[in-house]
């Protein structure tokens, strides 16, 4: 996300994790500051951490190297944070993915397509924990 837009869409990442409670950095320049593969976002509450790959699009599908994840998955595990990638479509919110669930090419690369990120993604309030959801153990302990 070296273009100004992803930029713009980082910092309201950033700012939106802040809403939810986070303590929240924004790693700069990454992918090209280092030789080291960092995330574009750490954020925790003293509960939770995440390192977040950031990622924007009109509305294609939005694709990450197999080195990307790689490099989140690797820099997440070594800082003790949960790796996710988080998705933006235009005129859509914030979506999360741990890397695993995301679909694999034949290449090795990943994709996320804006259906799949509104049917099946995380949005920020369930990320957060501020989602008004019902889990599955909470609904059983009630009926």
């Amino acid at each position: 996300m070296a273009n100004r837009k992803g930029e713009r869409r980082e910092r309201e990442l950033v700012n939106r994790l802040d809403d939810h409670g986070f303590a929240v950095m924004r790693a700069p320049a990454s992918g090209s500051a280092t030789d080291r593969e960092l995330p574009d976002v750490l954020a925790g509450d003293g509960t939770s951490f995440f390192a977040i790959e950031a990622k924007s699009s009109s509305g294609d599908p939005i694709y990450l190297t197999g080195e990307e994840v790689e490099g989140l998955v690797f820099f997440a595990q070594n800082f003790g944070a949960k790796p996710r990638i988080g998705v933006r479509f235009d005129r859509e919110d914030w979506y999360f993915f741990h890397p695993g669930d995301c679909y694999t090419t034949d290449g090795g690369n990943y994709r996320v397509k804006r259906e799949t990120a509104l049917a099946d993604g995380t949005d920020i309030k369930e990320l957060t924990g501020n989602s008004t959801k019902t889990t599955i153990e909470e609904f059983s302990r009630t009926n």
